[in-house]
């Protein structure tokens, strides 16, 4: 037991040496765009920002701006905020009696005395601003590297496999999964990975005519290039590239954003997918990484190229703001519930109804971390 403990500190402490770096790089990026979104929308709408905060916890080092915005990084280096006038707290909780209280000029530059529109225009723009990030990132990865194409032909079939059942046959040319168009075989292994136990219509060539199969990838698991271990949809397809056969083309801009707004809405996609199917008990809730994962991801992300770096920049980008717009509250998502129910309402919630719901929220934001952070030093460990 003592050798299992010691073996795995010794894992962790080298491992979270080499990744330190290039995780508060990647981190720092996605939440400075989040919290400047938030920020960028309260400006246009009149409200006094009184804080744009890099971390949590004492300030390290900061400035203040013409408009009396207090700019800082925090000691502690795992999220931001932007604190509004008006605000109690980090979280945008108001008090009442300090609402009640302030003048008409100062609530002029209220948050909270903003109508629900504004309110909830400002909230929703971190996690926005988070997918216009995403989307440029992958826009200009595009721009720059071009887009590659390989034909999405199939070399091989493994028998017993779901592609067997279904009828594939040495030869085929996806051309089409479920109405999109496959361009490569790259496009048909993303499809496939993030759909098992769903069932696909494949549009194939074969012998000068288009053939449809029906296929459900299987849930296996499959490590990628860094050794991490992933349970992914595998269809049971092999393909062997050829000479001269992989190309890539330049992209204008116009189909460079389309690009990036596409790769946004897959991550999308295939995260609701993967929530799907833990509902249905199908998925690996393990599959679920925290803090120490994304570090480890970033620093072999930093390892293999700064293009893999701004990839997973993007990637997570995408995925904290989608996380941001959960109906949990305490994220932005549990806010913008809040001022739906004040809509339909004509009132805000009480402020002992808010308080309840951020402590409701605190304690899943809590859980989900510790989840998430066991799972992460399990995998680490293991490693």
């Amino acid at each position: 037991m003592i050798d299992f403990f010691t073996h795995s500190f010794n894992t962790l402490s080298h491992g979270l040496l080499g990744y330190v770096v290039p995780f508060l790089f990647v981190l720092t990026i996605v939440v400075f765009f989040h919290e400047l979104g938030h920020f960028l929308v309260a400006r246009w709408a009149g409200v006094r920002v009184l804080t744009f905060s890099l971390g949590f916890g004492p300030e390290l080092v900061g400035f203040n701006d013409r408009h009396g915005t207090r700019w800082k990084i925090s000691a502690i280096p795992l999220g931001g905020y932007v604190k509004f006038f008006g605000d109690e707290s980090e979280a945008s909780t108001p008090s009442a009696a300090t609402l009640e209280a302030m003048t008409a000029e100062e609530r002029a530059g209220s948050f909270h005395h903003k109508k629900v529109g504004p309110r909830a225009a400002i909230v929703a723009a971190g996690p926005i601003a988070n997918f216009i990030l995403g989307a440029l990132i992958f826009a200009g990865m595009a721009l720059y590297y071009g887009k590659p194409s390989t034909i999405a032909r199939v070399d091989g079939v493994v028998a017993d496999g779901a592609a067997a059942a279904a009828g594939f046959k040495v030869g085929d040319v996806v051309v089409q999964i479920d109405g999109k168009p496959i361009e490569s075989f790259a496009d048909m292994q993303r499809i496939v990975a993030t759909s098992a136990g769903s069932a696909l219509v494949f549009q194939v060539k074969r012998d000068g005519s288009v053939v449809s199969l029906t296929a459900t990838p299987a849930l296996l698991e499959r490590k990628d290039p860094f050794g991490n271990s992933h349970k992914v949809g595998v269809l049971g397809v092999e393909h062997k590239s050829q000479a001269g056969e992989v190309s890539t083309s330049p992209v204008g801009v116009g189909e460079a954003l389309k690009i990036g707004v596409e790769q946004v809405w897959f991550i999308i996609t295939s995260t609701f997918k993967f929530l799907g199917s833990l509902f249905v008990g199908q998925g690996n809730p393990n599959e679920v990484s925290g803090v120490l994962g994304i570090a480890k991801m970033s620093g072999q992300a930093a390892s293999a190229g700064f293009q893999f770096v701004i990839n997973l920049c993007a990637v997570l980008s995408v995925s904290i703001g989608l996380l941001n717009l959960f109906p949990i509250p305490l994220l932005d998502g549990g806010h913008l519930l809040f001022y739906t129910a004040e809509i339909v309402r004509g009132r805000p919630l009480s402020e002992r109804t808010q308080e309840m719901g951020f402590r409701i929220g605190l304690g899943l934001v809590l859980m989900l971390m510790v989840f998430a952070t066991y799972n992460d030093i399990l995998r680490m460990a293991a490693s």
